[in-house]
């Protein structure tokens, strides 16, 4: 399941997951970021119970985008016990941002 992230369900959904959370940073209008929407989907359905997946629309949560220092999109970040413990910028093979995740598995 893919989880909507926002200023008011961060704390609980992302923080203070008890399974490591992969945050992925995205806009509407970003060609790049709407070639990695599958991407992200597949791996939300395939980690299901293992970790959360979930997206941020900066145009709509823009304090969160600022709190992670987002400057391009799509920009992925990886928290595990409420520390960030990955981060990675654009567009890549689902197998690249997999190995990330599973890292913090």
């Amino acid at each position: 399941m893919e989880y909507r992230f926002t200023n008011e369900n961060f704390e609980e959904e992302v923080l203070k997951s008890d399974v490591p959370v992969l945050v992925d940073f995205y806009a509407d209008w970003c060609g790049p970021c709407k070639m990695m929407g599958p991407v992200v989907e597949k791996i939300a359905e395939e980690y299901d119970k293992k970790a959360k997946v979930g997206k941020v629309n900066i145009d709509e949560e823009e304090l969160l985008s600022a709190k992670f220092g987002v400057m391009s999109i799509p920009y992925f970040v990886i928290i595990k016990d409420g520390k960030v413990i990955d981060k990675a910028l654009g567009a890549m093979p689902k197998e690249a941002l997999e190995e990330k995740l599973k890292k913090a598995l």
